[in-house]
């Protein structure tokens, strides 16, 4: 009966040395399998991250070219703007100070020309009358 012991797979010292050895090396395997999954991760993530980094500045300067050509297409229109409003505004200021000389209503330069000659007339008459006082 120990024949028949001996011959059973169990009992085969061979046979549990080369599990025990199949066992280990599927374990270092998945040692090294899981070492390498972490080192190619890190390597895909730093991949991504660069790809990343190419596709922000590609995009950037796409946005920034659209951004200027925006701020260009205001500036144009801002600097028409800005000329219809001073053609505006200047045509406003003809026909008002139009209609006021019509009415007889002097603009304030022509005012204030005027008070300068009174100031200056008031002095010389002032001054001719000092001169006749000192005459008499």
């Amino acid at each position: 009966m120990s024949d028949e012991n001996d011959k059973k797979p169990e009992n085969d010292p061979q046979l549990a040395a080369k599990i025990k050895d199949s066992a280990r090396q599927i374990w270092l395997a998945g040692l090294g399998a899981y070492t390498k999954a972490e080192e190619d991760t890190g390597k895909f993530f730093e991949r991504l991250v660069q790809e990343g980094e190419q596709l922000e500045n590609k995009t950037r300067g796409v946005v920034e070219k659209q951004i200027k050509t925006v701020e260009d297409r205001v500036g144009g229109v801002r600097e028409r703007a800005t000329g219809t409003w001073d053609k505006l505004e200047t045509l406003f200021d003809e026909r008002v100070s139009g209609a006021l000389r019509r009415l007889g209503i002097h603009r304030r330069e022509e005012i204030e020309a005027l008070e300068h000659r009174i100031t200056a007339l008031e002095a010389e008459l002032q001054r001719l009358r000092g001169d006749r006082d000192e005459e008499e």
